[in-house]
């Protein structure tokens, strides 16, 4: 007799309020990508959401600059919060570069990514692993409890061997559920939730859901505010279906706000005013 392996991500996506959220964010999604901007200037709305969605991460971060100052800057290597910034914009771009890379092996992208936001501010050695027994973890925002060295490890394989053996769950809750592990983990010593953030965009890219990367949910998570973000993810943590509901939930009302987003560019460059 043959047996189906259980696929914990579709179970998620069958709870109570979870389907109206996947529902909402399809629509979101399929109207901005109809907008009559997408046709020829897809590229432009692509860069511009790239831009916004940095800005909405490192705001999370708490480095909460305009759009327009982050526009401007050229030299992010001044002070720490400037730095974030910078360790944003550059994940933001390496993200669509990822995506080969991510469906054979997601534990080398997420190893990338936090070489790519670390850059020269860290030791060498620190940098690109997770981290080890003792070290510091030097994340703002989230005060969970910290998973030990050995939990990080085994959870991060189980997570890799979740994503690698294919899933029938929607991308909102598979994108949602690596975005909450890698917060609820912090697998490396600095700049975790950039890179969570980082890796939920790369899902919905490689899902379809999102090809174009037109869809910030950076920018919504942002706009919900680092409370929302903070309380959301305390149901992730929680590991009850009310929690997790609550969690995928957020994570599609963000996308939902990049979307708005993402349509007001579409809007402006349709004027001639972007």
């Amino acid at each position: 007799m043959s047996t189906t392996a259980p696929d914990p991500l579709a179970a998620l996506a069958a709870l109570p309020g979870v389907a109206e959220s996947v529902d909402s964010v399809r629509k979101a999604v399929d109207r901005v990508y109809g907008h009559r901007v997408m046709r020829r200037r897809s590229n432009e709305v692509t860069a511009e959401a790239a831009l916004r969605g940095a800005r909405g991460s490192a705001a999370l971060y708490g480095a909460d600059w305009s759009l327009e100052e982050v526009r401007r800057r050229s030299d992010f290597s001044g002070d720490d919060e400037a730095r974030v910034i910078g360790a944003a914009l550059r994940l933001t771009a390496e993200a669509g570069q990822l995506l080969s890379i991510w469906r054979q092996s997601p534990l080398r992208v997420l190893a990338r990514l936090h070489l790519v936001a670390a850059g020269r501010a860290e030791p060498e050695d620190a940098v690109g692993r997770p981290r080890l027994a003792g070290e510091r973890v030097d994340e703002p925002l989230i005060e969970a409890p910290l998973p030990d060295a050995d939990e990080v490890a085994g959870r991060l394989d189980g997570l890799s061997g979740l994503l690698l053996s294919g899933t029938a769950a929607p991308a909102l809750v598979t994108a949602a559920v690596v975005h909450g592990e890698l917060l609820a983990l912090r697998p490396f010593c600095s700049h975790n939730g950039l890179v969570a953030r980082t890796a939920e965009r790369i899902v919905l890219i490689g899902t379809g859901l999102d090809p174009k990367s037109i869809c910030p949910a950076e920018v919504g998570h942002a706009e919900q505010g680092r409370a929302a973000y903070a309380a959301a993810f305390e149901g992730y943590l929680s590991g009850t279906p009310d929690g997790m509901a609550a969690w995928i939930a957020h994570c599609g009302r963000s996308v939902e706000l990049g979307v708005r987003e993402s349509t007001a560019v579409c809007e402006a460059l349709q004027r001639g005013a972007a």
